[in-house]
Parts: C-alpha cells; structure tokens; sequence
C-alpha cells in the first residue's frame, strides 16, 4: 500500500516540507528498471530510489547511497540543477509528482503495471518517458475524481472510491461489509475513507503471506509506526520487505532443491529395489549351470535344448535352450561367470539402494528443519544453508558455454566428452590436474572428469555416478556391468602422435558399476 494513493496524499506534504529548497544533483540508473535521484541543499542529501518494474513498484528512501563507479548510465540531464517547490499527489490516482520553481515537473507513476517517470522541463515541452516503450503515458494527466453516488443510484460503494485498495477491502470485511445491505455499506466506506485520509498510525502488517505497508489496522500487525512521520515509515518498511523478499525467493531456492534430491534419490532407490527383487525371484545363472553339469550325460551334442529334472524346483520338469555350436560345458561355464557377475551386481544394487534412501531421508529431514527455522529471518536461514553446504557459494552452477555434457552432483561439477576430439579438449585444455579422471575400462567412451573442490575430497556417490555416466557414454553402455578406471588428472598424459581421445593412465583404480545416466528420470 505504500504506492497507494492515500498513502502517497500523506507522503507528498512531508516531501513538500523536507525538500523545499533542494536541487537536484544526480538521477542515474545502474539496475534495469532502476532510477535513483539525489538531492541536496548544500549541506544535506537526500535520495530516492524508485524501482519501475512491471513485476511491482517501489520507493525507497536510503539515508545514503553510494554510486557503483562501473554499470551506471546518467539520466534526464534536464533535470539537474532543479529547485523543488513542492512535491503532490495526484488526486484518486497512484502518482507522485515533484514541482520545480522553474515550471518543471517529474510525475512518478507507480502502478501495479507499466510504470514509468515523466519529466517535462517546462509546462509547454514534450515529455521526457524512462520507460520510452509506454509512449500513451506522454499523455498522462491528472484527472478529478468525483468520489459518491447520486441520489437514490444504488452503485457499489467500493467502485466509487477506486483507489481504495485491496488492504481496505480486507479491512471491511473485518467489519461486516459483506452482508451488511447497501444502505449500511456507504457509511462503512465512508468510515474508512476518512481513517484513510487521517491515519492514526502506519502499520506493517502481514496479510496472505505477504508484507505491507497499512494505514488500517488489518491481518498480522508487524510494527505501528506513527502517523506524523511517513518518510520514517517507509524507511522502516521497506529494507524490511527486501528483506522478506530475498529470504522467500533462496527458501524455495532452497526448498526446491531439497524436494528434487529426495525425488531423485527415492525413485533411484525405488528402480534398484525393484531390480533386486527381479534378480532375486528368479532363476538364476548358477542354478542352471549346476542343472547342466548335473545333466551333462542326458545331453546329446549339438542339441537346442533338454528337458532336466530341477532339483531346485522340487524335481520338477525344466526346459534349458543351449546353443547347437556351443558344448554344454561351455555353456555351464559361461553361467557360471555371468553368475558370479550377477552376485556382484546384487550387491551393488543392494548397497545403492540403501545408499539412495539414506540420501532421501536426509533431504527430507532437511525439509523439516528448513520448516522449523525462524520464519522471516533471513540470518539464522542463511548461517544453516551454509552449515548444510547448501549455500550458492558451494553449489556450483553448470556452465552454458562449457562445450561439454554437463551434470552437478552434491555441489560438484561432471563434465563429459561428446566425441574424441571433445575429450581432447576436456582432458588436457579443461581440466584441473587435481580433478578425477574417470573412462570405461579397455573400450572407446567419453572422457569424464569431476572437478575438484578445494579442501573437499570427491564423496563416493559422486564418484560412483559419475562412473555410471562414463560406462554410459561408452561401448559397454548395454553391459550389465562395466570396469570404470578412474584417477586424478596428473596421471593421464596423452603420448606423442596418439589419435584424438587416446591418453596413457598410470596408478588408476577401478570400479564397477551399472552403465546408467543417474541424472536422467527413468
């Protein structure tokens, strides 16, 4: 409501009586939609700062204001050197207009959309627009509003005082506006008007979630301000609504952030349970090859298949398909392997599962000390983002103009080749001597690396996605496992005349994991 007309009728008189006598000596702008005005009578400034957004008006009156010496752009040079006589606000209407002895004038217009500033050096010039985009506005003017009904024309109270407001309208709600009939509403509005226009008191109120400038006492009162001294209260108001807008916009910065690592990690932990389960309640690898050994005498060479008894499966009959080129044996033998394959693969399944669901219950734990902090309170919420290293600072931002696939991960950074020559330059252009060098063991396959972070050593999920990521992106993409080598940087070199993407590692580990873009939704 600060940029409403009835708090705009009290704030021009106070700075009529501040800011006779003032000259302009600076109006620049250094933010979009930013205009910053400075005035002085020799020996005292004053600022304004007005913000002319169509997402929402502001007008800030800083104590001081230091001038960026980079990214700012001088404005309206006509308006230098003028003297204020007075400042006014025009009737029913949301704008503030400063006068000047020499006939100038500078009208802020602050609505709710298409906002803008209009200055005319003289009464008789054309009109000088900040946002030039809004040309109608050169023929803005004051019109009076005749506020009432007529005799016996049973209008609503409410559309004959257009500049009431939403804050008003709540206020008589509070006071049975609703269903009181119509004779009833016009001297309801009419008290309210007139507290409007003799505010007892400026109050900061909290109303459907969000923080208000009030003349009515109505929803949460924040702080009471008095109502002698409107300047004052907008000083008061609104450091303490850029405040509550900072905190709201990094909460759900924050809160968005945490519901996605949980999602994440509850339906990863979701995908490997039910993996495990199919491997587990189903036949497996080695059950067969025992029942082929057990067999080996009933199975004639080159047969397609034999019908055994399982003994698995309480003698029942089993059909096995075998390969007529391969020996049965062979075949065994190959169970065999995939078996103990198998068996690894549980185990890794069984781990990640775990793993994922700790991590969800830890994001979702976060979710309910995130709820449980002061609300409003922009320093307690900030001291515990950057306690659970989920400050910006930490949670490093993926490049655009990286020429690389790009994934974060708990705050670190993966980047990934796209073809030979990109792994080239990722591996001896991009990447750090101290970051993890990762690649798909003994295959072709795009070079990844994990950037490191200082002080902070790679967490061993990190490293086992990012190993995933580089099986993925290789030949063994369809394998069921696959070897990833993996080593810091220092330890790749790539050897004199080597085609693009060949490089020589030395002290390299290995570990296997599921080929799998764990950043992707199954």
């Amino acid at each position: 409501m600060h940029t409403n007309y009835y708090f705009l009728r009290q704030l021009a008189p106070a700075l009529t009586r501040q800011l006779q006598g003032y000259r302009v000596a600076a109006c620049f702008s250094q933010e979009k939609d930013e205009l910053v005005i400075g005035l002085t009578n020799s020996t005292t400034e004053f600022w304004l700062k007005i913000t002319l957004a169509a997402a929402g008006c502001l007008v800030a009156l800083p104590e001081s204001f230091h001038r960026a010496r980079q990214n700012s752009v001088d404005l309206l040079p006509e308006l230098l050197g003028q003297e204020v006589e007075m400042v006014a606000a025009w009737p029913q209407d949301r704008v503030l207009e400063f006068r000047f002895r020499s006939g100038a004038t500078l009208a802020l217009k602050l609505y709710s959309t298409r906002p803008n500033a209009l200055f005319r050096p003289q009464p008789d010039a054309p009109v000088q627009l900040f946002h030039q985009r809004y040309v109608a506005d050169t023929e803005l003017a004051p019109v009076e509003v005749m506020a009432g009904a007529e005799d016996g024309l049973p209008i609503n109270p409410l559309k004959a005082y257009p500049s009431l407001g939403d804050l008003a309208a709540a206020y008589l709600r509070t006071r049975g506006y609703d269903p009181a009939p119509l004779e009833a509403k016009w001297p309801l509005v009419g008290q309210v008007v007139q507290e409007l226009e003799e505010p007892t008191a400026f109050y900061v109120v909290r109303l459907e979630g969000r923080t208000r400038l009030s003349l009515l006492p109505v929803g949460e009162i924040e702080l009471t301000l008095p109502a002698d001294d409107p300047i004052g209260a907008l000083r008061r108001f609104v450091p303490l609504l850029l405040n509550r807008r900072t905190y709201e916009a990094e909460l759900q910065q924050v809160r968005a952030l945490l519901e996605k690592r949980a999602d994440a990690a509850a339906t990863a932990a979701h995908h490997a349970r039910r993996r495990l389960h199919a491997l587990e309640n189903t036949v497996g690898y080695r059950q067969t090859a025992d029942l082929i050994m057990a067999h080996l005498s009933q199975i004639p060479a080159g047969a397609s298949q034999v019908e055994v008894v399982d003994f698995y499966q309480d003698n029942q009959p089993r059909l096995i398909k075998l390969k007529p080129a391969e020996t049965p044996q062979r075949t065994a033998q190959n169970l065999y392997r995939k078996a103990k394959n198998q068996q690894r693969e549980t185990q890794e399944l069984s781990a990640r599962a775990e793993r994922r669901e700790t991590e969800a219950l830890q994001a979702l734990e976060q979710l309910e000390e995130l709820a449980a902090l002061p609300p409003g309170e922009l320093r307690p919420f900030r001291q515990w983002r950057k306690q659970h290293a989920l400050d910006p600072a930490t949670l490093a931002k993926p490049s655009q103009e990286l020429p690389f696939k790009v994934f974060e991960d708990s705050g670190f950074t993966i980047l990934v080749g796209r073809n030979a020559q990109n792994n080239d330059l990722l591996t001896q252009r991009y990447a750090h001597k101290d970051d993890v060098w990762l690649h798909a063991k003994d295959v072709t396959g795009s070079h990844v690396v994990i950037r490191q972070r200082p002080g902070q050593p790679v967490p061993a999920p990190v490293l086992e996605r990012a190993a995933q990521l580089a099986a993925w992106y290789s030949r063994r993409q369809n394998d069921t496992l696959c070897p990833v080598t993996y080593t810091p940087k220092k330890f790749v070199r790539k050897p004199k005349g080597a085609q693009p993407g060949q490089v020589l590692v030395e002290r390299e580990k290995v570990l296997l994991v599921t080929p799998a873009n764990p950043f992707e939704r199954e």
